[in-house]
């Protein structure tokens, strides 16, 4: 059977439990999707409430609190929400990454520094980072020795050392007011150390960590290409092509066919909805994984709204998803919710956008009432002639 494309739209939906919200632990959640872009602190429990019946944001402040969710910078060198349990091999995997994005800089290079003079700081850094710290305290420590480039440093070694954002308060768990704590080691599922350490280096062999990683995002957006991934982790081909063909060998991932000319992978026990299997209506976060898991415009973005939502700076903006495709975005203003479709919809795709409309300005009375509103300059900047915008009242 080749797989059309509306049936890679639809199991990326299903995996992502964007077809129909699961009963699950926000923690097991996250796991299961791979990870929850984190750029935006409203965005981790935007994503959830997609994807998890009756979520209750509490639960996310506690899995954050208490280290069972942590955010760090992983893949696409940003910051996402990710199970403890997988830190250790996502950074393993997205080290090197990580590492060349900040020590290839002009910014680090006007440091003078070599790389491993900056790496044998950080397990004195480490223990500084015990406890929660402020970015300000952070340099401060570091200024006694790096003077003017303690900046430089820290703007790196929080990037690609192990490194966890720790939760402020405020609405979201974190706010702009960033604090840092390093990575505590953890215990992995089957009991086994898979600890992180306290350096800058892998605790756990780098290919393992592709590996896993690999398994983790086919279970979540597959199936997918080999440029799929790449695009999902900033991960380089040869890395991608090493970890692929060791999978294979080993049975662990299995080819399939589809529309395009690269060839598809995915898990060998993974199913694929219909393609008349129904797409419920659903208001995605701002930088949803959905729409930065695969190539081009991805799985669920007409090609010709991509401008609209992905705007020149990188800004993804919150959209509306009617039968699982992309079909204009959101903002919430005033109480209200205003929904701007970039087509014509019919009456029962607006009914079912306004009351999960509703259901949404109930999850934010309590918490951001006016959520991304630093944003509302791209509506100010102009929507498309002809696009209809509805408001939706508490």
């Amino acid at each position: 059977m080749v797989l059309t494309p509306r049936q890679l739209a639809l199991a990326t939906l299903e995996r992502q439990f964007l077809l129909e919200r699961r009963r699950l632990d926000v923690a097991e959640a996250v796991r299961r999707v791979c990870a929850v872009q984190a750029q935006e602190p409203a965005s981790p429990y935007l994503a959830l409430w997609n994807r998890v019946r009756d979520f209750a944001p509490e639960d996310l402040d506690a899995a954050f609190a208490e280290g069972r969710v942590v955010k760090a910078s992983l893949m696409r060198i940003t910051l996402h929400a990710v199970h403890a349990e997988d830190y250790a091999h996502h950074h393993a995997a997205m080290l090197s990454t990580l590492r060349a994005s900040r020590l290839y800089d002009r910014r680090f290079g006007a440091t003078g520094l070599s790389p491993e003079e900056v790496d044998a700081l950080f397990p004195e850094l480490a223990a500084f980072l015990a406890e929660p710290r402020t970015g300000v305290e952070v340099r401060d420590e570091l200024a006694g020795r790096f003077g003017e480039h303690a900046d430089r440093v820290w703007w790196a070694l929080r990037t690609y050392g192990t490194v966890h954002h720790a939760p402020t308060g405020g609405p979201w768990s974190f706010t702009r007011r960033n604090a840092y704590r390093a990575a505590t080691p953890t215990a992995s599922r089957s009991g086994t150390g898979t600890g992180t350490g306290t350096g800058v280096g892998p605790s756990v062999d780098p290919g393992e960590g592709v590996r896993r990683l690999l398994l983790s995002y086919l279970g979540a957006f597959g199936p997918a290409t080999a440029q799929d991934f790449a695009r999902f982790t900033l991960l380089t081909s040869p890395v991608i092509k090493q970890a692929l063909g060791e999978l294979d060998a080993d049975g662990r991932v299995v080819r399939v066919a589809g529309p395009g000319r690269a060839p598809l992978f995915d898990l060998p026990d993974a199913t694929v909805p219909a393609e008349d299997t129904p797409a419920p209506p659903r208001l995605l976060p701002m930088w949803d994984s959905t729409l930065l898991a695969h190539t081009g415009p991805g799985r669920l973005m007409p090609v010709e709204y991509r401008p609209l939502v992905v705007r020149r700076n990188g800004d993804v903006l919150p959209c509306l998803l009617v039968d699982g495709q992309v079909a204009g975005v959101w903002r919430a203003r005033e109480g209200a919710l205003e929904l701007t479709a970039f087509r014509a919809l019919d009456a029962a795709a607006w009914a079912g956008l306004a009351e999960e409309g509703e259901r949404l300005l109930g999850l934010l009375a309590g918490r951001e009432p006016e959520v991304y509103r630093r944003y509302w300059h791209w509506w100010d900047k102009g929507l498309p002639p002809g696009a209809e915008t509805r408001t939706v009242n508490a």
